[in-house]
């Protein structure tokens, strides 16, 4: 049984084109072989995005690509047709399967951060598809993409992510599994007593169930429960 607490500074960072990336784990010209992935989950990305900056088109396989906007609003386009604006508050799942083009652009007046997890799917042999959704997560801890039925559909199993919005004071329980990835994406959160601010994530392996609490207005996290 193990707790990691991983702090804002022990994360890799990207600048680039006016974007501000903290990577989770090994991604692009930073590799760390300790550092590769957690269970099925290879890349866990913070993204910063002025207005009309982001990624043009580039191509993706067998990665399931699950996106929370946390401010402002990113604009989706994909070789499938689809074409949305997904805006602060909502989730969506791109599932690359045997192969898909996307685009994502920062589509509002003020700067556009996003939490974007890659996980590789049980099964190569999967057709693309795209799913958005704007879960109410206010006080309580929601599972919004999931490898069951629950949130929208990803192909991990046993894989589900759930977020957060919380007021002082307001407690959740972390699910049970092999693995937890906790996320505080603003605010400040207790874990067994101890201070996680904005930016911190914690990494829980074969732990027993737990409670976070948060410790200050405006909180908001997420929890990836793996296999």
């Amino acid at each position: 049984m193990a707790i990691e607490v991983r702090a804002p500074g022990d994360r890799f960072l990207t600048r680039a084109e006016g974007r501000t990336t903290w990577h989770s784990f090994s991604f692009g010209a930073h590799y760390d072989p300790a550092n590769v992935g957690f269970g099925p989950l290879v890349a866990l990305n913070d993204e910063l995005l002025p207005r009309g900056t982001g990624y043009d088109d580039h191509p993706h396989h067998d990665t399931e690509i699950v996106t929370w906007v946390l401010s402002g609003a990113l604009r989706h386009r994909d070789s499938a047709g689809h074409d949305t604006v997904v805006g602060a508050g909502e989730v969506q799942v791109l599932s690359a399967g045997s192969g898909v083009v996307h685009s994502e652009v920062s589509a509002s007046v003020e700067p556009t951060r996003f939490v974007q997890c890659w996980l590789r799917p049980d099964s190569t042999v999967l057709a693309p598809s795209y799913a958005a959704d704007r879960p109410e997560v206010q006080g309580s801890l929601v599972v919004v993409a999931s490898g069951s039925r629950a949130g929208l559909p990803i192909h991990v199993r046993g894989a589900s992510l759930s977020v957060a919005a919380l007021d002082p004071g307001e407690q959740v329980e972390l699910p049970p599994a092999p693995r937890l990835l906790v996320l505080v994406a603003t605010g400040e959160l207790l874990l067994e007593g101890r201070s996680l601010p904005a930016g911190h994530e914690a990494r829980l392996v074969d732990e027993p169930a737990r409670s976070v609490t948060a410790a200050m207005a405006g909180t908001r996290l997420l929890v990836w429960t793996l296999p």
